[in-house]
């Protein structure tokens, strides 16, 4: 059985919560990802997304440069071990509709993050297309007043 730590990417960009999100949408453009861990030493306390970004700072017209990380991020994190097999960790991601999770060693300090990506390059291709599956399943088509077509 496949365990997380086999196959995770290991030394992950992580930034404080101190930091703007300007910083964060720079090293999101650099690193071409739309997800960065947030961690007070390495102990993660939360992770923004672009869309964390986009809706809890750009809707609001809140600044780039002024705009802390910790007013935005998401702190309610789905996290796993880094022991854990790969299974428990895709199927935590299913349950969260999330497409990568932080992954945490036994003192809970940020080691690594799995991706989907990962589990169908490194694990078992079959897993994350079910994964990604469960994960992009499409809500009901809505109109402008919120009622399904």
């Amino acid at each position: 059985m496949t365990q997380v730590s086999d196959i995770m990417t290991r030394g992950v960009r992580t930034m404080a919560p101190q930091e703007t999100i300007a910083q964060a949408a720079r090293a999101m453009q650099e690193l071409g990802v739309g997800a960065i861990p947030i961690c007070e030493g390495d102990r993660l306390i939360g992770m923004v997304t672009d869309r964390d970004i986009v809706l809890r700072a750009v809707a609001k017209s809140l600044s780039p440069e002024q705009t802390f990380l910790e007013e935005v991020l998401s702190p309610d994190v789905c996290w796993c071990f880094d022991d854990d097999p790969v299974e428990v960790a895709t199927k935590k991601m299913q349950d969260a509709r999330i497409r990568r999770i932080p992954v945490l060693d036994h003192d809970q300090h940020l080691v690594g993050v799995l991706s989907l990506g990962d589990v169908s390059v490194k694990g078992d291709s079959e897993e994350a297309g079910d994964a990604l599956s469960d994960i992009s399943e499409l809500a009901q088509p809505h109109d402008r007043l919120g009622k399904p077509h």
